[in-house]
């Protein structure tokens, strides 16, 4: 007997506890060392800001890095215990095989395959939720940042900004990043989020008719 959706909620698990991890790594490593060249003078009203950067850099950006992971790492334990459960008990019931007869042990073993597969969907919910969790979390950090760029952009009197991940080379003088990271930090450093719970948003509301 064999339970392949537990391969399978086992690989969501693991891709849960990384993808936090790996998302703000990218963004990391998005931000080489800046080469050793000889610039240009810095053009008057022009700015670049790399977005990406100044919310992996900020100290709010890196601890949401950290809170979105302890999320995977509670959500990979939970996962794991349940697997765990379901594989001693396919086990057991492996080693009982010769003592039950087939309907029993037929019986016996598609109640673990239930098990298993909905093992494997709350895997899948696990992954949206973690999903919606990052992107609801991010998105309180643009709303943060986004009067502070402004004001920035403001002070600097900049007359055009470009995003400085597309840009392969620029004068640092024309670069506001640092300056837009300061002033979070000095705004906000946390907040508090936990994991979105898709099952509960989905769940139908009870109309008239349903409560009679």
């Amino acid at each position: 007997m064999t339970f392949k959706t537990l391969a399978a909620a086992t690989a969501v698990a693991a891709v849960l506890a990384s993808a936090p991890a790996a998302a703000f790594a990218q963004a990391a490593a998005a931000q080489p060392a800046a080469p050793q060249v000889t610039h240009g003078a810095a053009l008057p009203g022009v700015c670049v800001i790399s977005l990406e950067g100044a919310i992996a850099t900020s100290t709010v950006g890196q601890y949401v890095q950290t809170r979105l992971q302890q999320i995977a790492q509670q959500v990979q334990a939970e996962l794991q215990a349940e697997e765990t459960a379901i594989q001693n008990d396919a086990r057991a019931l492996e080693g009982q095989r010769a003592s039950l007869d087939a309907n029993t042990f037929e019986t016996r073993g598609a109640a673990i395959q239930v098990r298993a597969n909905a093992l494997n969907r709350k895997a899948q919910l696990r992954e949206r939720e973690m999903g919606a969790t990052q992107q609801k979390a991010l998105g309180r950090v643009g709303q943060e940042l986004d009067p502070i760029i402004r004001q920035v952009y403001q002070q600097r009197q900049c007359s055009l900004l470009l995003n400085r991940d597309a840009v392969v080379l620029a004068n640092p003088a024309m670069d506001i990043s640092q300056a837009v990271v300061t002033a979070l930090n000095g705004k906000i450093t946390q907040f508090n989020f936990d994991r979105e719970r898709l099952d509960q948003a989905t769940t139908p509301q009870q109309t008239p008719a349903t409560r009679r």
